[in-house]
Formats: C-alpha cells, sequence, structure tokens
C-alpha cells in the first residue's frame, strides 16, 4: 500500500510498537494479545495496523520480537541515522539540544542556528551556533535532512520558509503557531502549551 494511504495515527501506534518490543529478549515470540497488554491498544488494531505493510508472524504462533522489531524500525526508518538541523537556541531550543533521547532514536543534532548575535559563534553541547543565514548552506554541507524549529511564534514562518529553501523536507515545529507545507514537505505541529490545555480541559470538567 503507498505510503500516502497509511493514516497518521497507525504511524504513531507503530512508534508505541516498537518501544515496547525493544524491551523484550530478541528471541521471545509475542502474540499481538501480549502486545495489547504492553501498549494498550486491542490486538485487533494492532494486527490491523501491520497489514498495511504485508504479511508478519505466523498465523497460530505469533511474531519473533527481533524480526518484528527490525520491521517496524525499518517502516519507521529508524534503522538508519538522520542528520538533524535545530533552529532557535532558546530555553527550549537549548534543552532540545541536550536531549540525548534523539541521538538514542537515530536523530542526530548536527548543525544549531539562532539570529542572536550574543549566540552566535558559541558552542553548545558540543555544537558551534551558526547565523540563521547559513541554514541553506550548512543543510548541503552537512547533508541534512529534517529540522526542528523552537522559535518564536513571530518567527516561525520566516524560520520554516529558510528551512524549507534550504532543502529541508521534514520539519518538527515546536513554534506556538500553526504552519502549512507546500507539496513535498512533511510538518508536524507541536504545540506544548496548546497539550496542557487538552490536560487542563479534562481536569476542569472533572471538578464540576
Amino acid at each position: 500500500m503507498p505510503f500516502r494511504k497509511v493514516p497518521a495515527l497507525t504511524v504513531s501506534r507503530l512508534s508505541v510498537y516498537h518501544r515496547a518490543l525493544s524491551t523484550l529478549p530478541d528471541e521471545w515470540i509475542i502474540s499481538s494479545e501480549e502486545i495489547s497488554d504492553l501498549t494498550g491498544y486491542t490486538a485487533a488494531q494492532i494486527r490491523r495496523d501491520l497489514t498495511y505493510f504485508g504479511q508478519f508472524g505466523t498465523p497460530g504462533r505469533g511474531y519473533i520480537v527481533a524480526e518484528l522489531r527490525q520491521r517496524i524500525g525499518h517502516i519507521l526508518g529508524i534503522d538508519q541515522d538522520w542528520k538533524v538541523a535545530l533552529v532557535g537556541i532558546g530555553h527550549l531550543g537549548s534543552a532540545l539540544l541536550a536531549y540525548q533521547g534523539f541521538c538514542e532514536r537515530g536523530f542526530n543534532i548536527v548543525a544549531a542556528f539562532d539570529n542572536d548575535i550574543t549566540k552566535i559563534g558559541k558552542k553548545w553541547e558540543g555544537i558551534v551556533i551558526e547565523d540563521i543565514s547559513r541554514l541553506a548552506e550548512s543543510a548541503v554541507e552537512k547533508d541534512i535532512q529534517m529540522g526542528i524549529l523552537a522559535v518564536p511564534a513571530k518567527a516561525a514562518r520566516e524560520a520554516f520558509d529558510l528551512a524549507v529553501a534550504a532543502g529541508i523536507k521534514a520539519i518538527l515545529n515546536f513554534a506556538p503557531v500553526r504552519l502549512t507545507p507546500p507539496e513535498g514537505i512533511q510538518l508536524i505541529n507541536v504545540d506544548l502549551a496548546a497539550e496542557m490545555e487538552r490536560l487542563s480541559f479534562f481536569l476542569a470538567r472533572s471538578r464540576s
């Protein structure tokens, strides 16, 4: 099935399955019901998600953990390393640059950018912060495939346009503004404040 036909929620669930499988011995044989116990998704949902990508496991027997984990990792593209550019080295950007979880999953931040002259040229977490004007040049030099935007809302559109112009086709946007990508660009908007508002909504309703 073409990638465009795969629901975004299925891709998100694949990440959960992969993490769950990473906690188990390679040689174990596991059923969809047991994966359900580990992830909270139904066995039927797990089987349905996997069928988007072909045949997995042996009917009536289950899945070999190592094989299933490897295949899901290949589907997610995390069986290879990706080079990432981080734009915006404020409080959030600095924290993202220091976050080791990215490297552990194959996402290596190899360049960082800002427009603050007091930060440009300084080293943070082993990476020299560059002027945002060098994004396109640096993206070519370092073969950057992904970008992370951790800039204020007012700077998000310009930063996004610079990243796209630099040839970066997959971008994670933490700026509190929803951006719309042009065709051929994969963009995920993550609004942390909005996620907290979702939590406050449920808390407020539970008190009423």
